[in-house]
């Protein structure tokens, strides 16, 4: 557990440094809605397609600290580097340097996502799920807080430079942790794949085998739709606090701040209702809520600049955030075979970034086109048609378990 606070706190170091600080900074710099939608979505691209390059994560070893260490390990030398250059950028002078650097840290976030999120689906027992995620959850939120509120403050004390070298040096505690982190014990049905030819074509065949063709179709259609409301309102939600008139500072304090406290409540709160209440239920109390939460920017933005109903605005939908972020997280983990656990996650949250990095990424335009309020209100009715699908495949009473249909390693 104590391994999975610090792996969590390296994950999501890098997430807004190309999304909420990086739309933040070139919101400043003086950039259109629109080109800061587009932007921030297409440069996050690669956690969209790291599938494309997961198999290499599992089949292959490096030659220090075993198979999902040796890989963390990498990619965080890498990302230190990566933050570092950023410091060297101008927005404002050479949009097309900053969106190469913006690229090559998403590019590496994602692969240390695909190992970190291996590690986490392969060390937690089923017991262990609900408590395993919660402690996750928080570590990376942790992360959230220093690379949002503090990230801000520092913005308008320093530079934004000096954030971007900063937050390289926080880098080192997620090496430190990956270091010290015991690797999984795998057993013999969990071997990684003998070929690269068989890490790219046995996790899609396994999973279709163990969840049968239209069971998986169903819910390959949710996890791009459940969170997809939450994501187009996150994408526009700090440049809507800057154009409402709020400032750097207050918006760091309590979005990037209070609000992350309240995201790392609901997550340890998630984690410890969906123990006791099960997956299926989890999707539905805490889809339920998340869709709702976005209310609440509705109506800041039909009220205007009123500083506490921002505060309650955002504490409602991050902590709304946490709760259905934990339930997301056990609901992928519980899809995957360890034996491919690295290629079948990053499959998974591929589609989510789908949803989060593309479908989202138009978030801007429709903001310019029908302004705030009706924004806001059409991310509460697109987070609708992922919940519909919940009695297909996730019954209310019924507990989430793979068809019959045998397995690969059941085959074997």
């Amino acid at each position: 557990m104590a391994a999975l606070l610090f792996l969590g706190f390296a994950s999501g170091l890098p997430y807004n440094l190309t999304r909420d600080t990086l739309s933040a900074w070139i919101t400043v710099e003086g950039l259109k809605l629109s080109t800061i939608g587009w932007f921030v979505g297409l440069a996050n691209a690669p956690a969209t397609l790291k599938f494309l390059w997961s198999p290499l994560v599992d089949r292959f070893v490096p030659p220090f600290l075993g198979r999902r260490r040796g890989w963390m390990v990498l990619t965080q030398v890498a990302l230190i580097l990566a933050i570092a250059g950023m410091a060297l950028q101008k927005p404002s002078q050479t949009l097309q340097l900053l969106a190469i650097n913006a690229i090559a840290i998403a590019f590496l976030s994602a692969t240390q996502d695909i190992a970190i999120d291996a590690y986490r689906t392969d060390v937690l027992e089923e017991r262990e799920v609900g408590a395993g995620v919660a402690i996750w959850v928080m570590g990376y939120r942790v992360a959230l807080l220093l690379t949002g509120a503090l990230a801000l403050r520092w913005a308008n004390q320093f530079s934004w430079p000096f954030v971007y070298l900063l937050i390289a040096t926080l880098m080192s505690i997620g090496l430190v942790s990956a270091i010290w982190a015991p690797e999984p014990v795998l057993d013999d049905t969990s071997a990684r794949p003998a070929t690269l030819v068989d890490a790219v074509y046995l996790p899609f065949s396994d999973f279709f085998q163990r969840w049968g063709i239209l069971r998986s179709s169903f819910i390959l259609i949710f996890i791009l739709l459940y969170k997809l409301g939450d994501y187009l309102a996150a994408n526009m939600t700090t440049p809507f606090l800057v154009k409402t008139g709020f400032s750097l500072t207050a918006i760091g304090d309590i979005k990037g701040g209070m609000g992350l406290v309240a995201t790392i409540v609901g997550g340890l709160a998630g984690g410890a209702i969906l123990s006791k209440i099960g997956i299926n239920r989890s999707l539905w109390v805490f889809g339920g809520l998340q869709a709702v939460s976005n209310l609440s920017y509705f109506a800041l933005a039909l009220a205007g600049r009123s500083y506490p109903l921002m505060v309650l605005t955002v504490n409602i939908e991050n902590f709304c955030a946490g709760l259905g972020t934990a339930a997301f997280l056990g609901f992928l983990m519980s899809l995957c075979n360890p034996r491919f656990s690295a290629t079948q996650y990053a499959l998974l949250s591929s589609l989510v970034a789908v949803s989060r990095e593309v479908f989202a990424s138009p978030g801007g335009e429709i903001a310019q086109s029908v302004g705030w309020p009706l924004f806001f209100f059409l991310t509460f009715l697109v987070a609708l048609p992922g919940l519909f699908l919940l009695p297909v495949f996730a019954p209310w009473n019924a507990p989430l378990t793979p068809t019959p249909t045998p397995g690969l390693d059941d085959q074997e």
